[in-house]
């Protein structure tokens, strides 16, 4: 059997690892690569709200290139969180001879989805000015937890089908995420499954950092929304 302070410094490196691959990916920011293709070679973040995300490149470049964006920004953290798993769960397979640890695989889903949102905001490749990663953190919500994820993306279509303003129906959203997510987690998992205390604190303070994180780089929304300066999806036009 290996040592147990030999295993929790194998874990912790196979932590670090997923945060590494996460927050690589992130950094690929499909705004800026697909309006490169579409507006000549110019950079999303000279046009519109300067922002490197999905909603600008609708705004500025059109239909086809937003859904490409959103579908780049969704599968990088796709692939990420699908990292992180098989990275943890090869180093507890070969640690634990065989056994498995749940909780410590989905640590590494949270850890590799949570630094692929950072890179999608700070990345690495573009001087660090990137989007708000309101796509990328859904996709990590969608796999690391659907039942979180049902509750996230109800709030976000009834917010944006009443005012059609994606940037209100995020923010909202970005506050909801840690709150479900600890009442999920608590309720189903730690008083029904049976889930260690570390796990519920894990998984609570990772939502809630992203939550906020989220929440910061839309401080500039939450200003236009108080001044009523924030505009509305308007669907007739291009």
């Amino acid at each position: 059997m290996v040592h147990e302070n030999a295993i929790g410094g194998v874990v912790l490196l196979g932590l670090l690892a997923c945060a590494a691959i996460g927050y690589l990916l992130g950094s690929v920011n499909t705004a800026i690569i697909v309006t490169w293709f579409f507006k000549h070679k110019a950079d999303i973040r000279d046009y519109g709200s300067g922002n490197a995300g999905m909603t600008n490149v609708l705004r500025s470049v059109g239909k086809l290139p937003a859904l490409l964006t959103f579908l780049g920004d969704f599968l990088k953290n796709v692939c990420a969180v699908l990292l992180g798993w098989l990275v943890m769960h090869l180093i507890l397979h070969a640690l634990l001879a065989g056994s498995d640890s749940p909780g410590l695989a989905q640590a590494g889903k949270y850890t590799a989805g949570v630094f692929c949102v950072i890179g999608h905001i700070f990345p690495l490749y573009y001087g660090f000015r990137g989007g708000k990663g309101v796509a990328s953190a859904a996709a990590m919500i969608l796999l690391v937890d659907w039942r979180v994820f049902l509750l996230v993306i109800a709030t976000f279509l009834l917010i944006f089908i009443w005012k059609r303003i994606i940037s209100l129906a995020s923010i909202v959203c970005a506050a909801s995420y840690p709150v479900y997510t600890f009442l999920v987690v608590f309720f189903l998992d730690y008083r029904g499954a049976g889930r260690s205390l570390g796990y519920l604190l894990f998984i609570t303070g990772a939502s809630l950092f992203l939550g906020l994180l989220v929440l910061v780089k839309h401080r500039s929304n939450i200003g236009r929304l108080r001044r009523g300066e924030e505009k509305p999806i308007a669907f007739g036009k291009k």
